[in-house]
């Protein structure tokens, strides 16, 4: 089977390059190969390849960024995604297109299941969202995977960033009126190469498993690495007057796969701890 993807070279892009080079044939692109905003560039790459699944991880992520210049969000994340599923249907290629937590407002009590109706708070949101509908209406064989949190080698990630810092001597202020699920970009990617093998098309939620605050996350990084001297202050959303809104819920339960009987992916502390010993971290 040949999967072309997307975002070849961002943080989940290398992970998902990591885990399908194993078994599939792979046709990785980064925006410098395929950009998505061109439908003729699209249509020809993808006639190029000729793929059996297109795999679209790539999409603009900069949740502020895409609250102060909507035109280049709905541009990339929503028309661009619309682009790669036209391709896609006109080559009858399956298409995997991976979507986010944020397509939710953060008011239920509980964690969301793919049955709950999005209402996204962001430009950034919204335009994922977009995306999503566009390949749900345009492909008829296609997976819509939500993932929450990512952390993982090879990007810019809230561990990450906690770790420089607590380094560096900085004291920390993290909100904790937020909450959701963090997922380890290779477990998610390794998730995602199973579910491609097969037809179980549809929305899918896949995250580690559990949850926590931006604060807990925090806390449990300065743990593991023995960084307990920093000092770290819990705030409320609002002390960080940021341009987009953030869901205070976005927990995700992953409904679907668990009527499908499969095992759950480990909690997210343990994934945590294997990327903290991951030599990008100094591990």
């Amino acid at each position: 089977m040949t999967i072309l993807l997307t975002g070849a070279t961002g943080m989940l892009g290398q992970a998902l390059r990591e885990n399908l080079s194993l078994e599939f044939e792979l046709v990785p692109l980064a925006h410098a190969d395929l950009d998505i905003t061109d439908l003729r560039a699209t249509r020809t790459a993808l006639g190029r390849a000729r793929p059996d699944v297109v795999i679209h991880a790539g999409a603009w992520t900069d949740v502020d960024g895409c609250e102060q210049d909507p035109d280049r969000s709905w541009r990339v994340n929503a028309l661009g995604s619309r682009n790669l599923a036209v391709a896609c249907q006109e080559l009858g290629a399956a298409c995997c297109y991976l979507s986010t937590d944020y397509v939710f407002d953060g008011e239920k009590s509980g964690p969301y299941t793919e049955f709950d109706v999005p209402n996204p708070l962001s430009c950034y949101g919204g335009s994922k969202l977009a995306g999503e509908r566009y390949v749900q209406t345009l492909t008829p064989r296609h997976w819509i995977v939500r993932s929450s949190w990512l952390f993982g080698p090879g990007g810019k990630n809230f561990v990450k960033t906690i770790l420089t810092k607590a380094r560096a001597g900085d004291d920390l202020r993290v909100v904790d009126d937020q909450v959701g699920s963090p997922t380890y970009a290779h477990d998610l990617a390794r998730a995602i190469s199973r579910l491609v093998r097969g037809p179980h098309y549809g929305i899918w939620h896949i995250t580690n498993s559990g949850s926590c605050s931006w604060y807990d996350l925090a806390a449990a990084v300065l743990e593991n690495t023995g960084l307990t001297g920093t000092r770290l202050e819990p705030i409320t959303s609002k002390n960080l007057d940021r341009p987009a809104s953030r869901p205070r819920n976005s927990v995700l339960r992953n409904y679907c796969w668990e009527l499908e009987g499969w095992p759950p992916l480990r909690p997210w502390a343990d994934a945590l701890r294997d990327y903290l010993a991951h030599p990008e971290l100094g591990g």
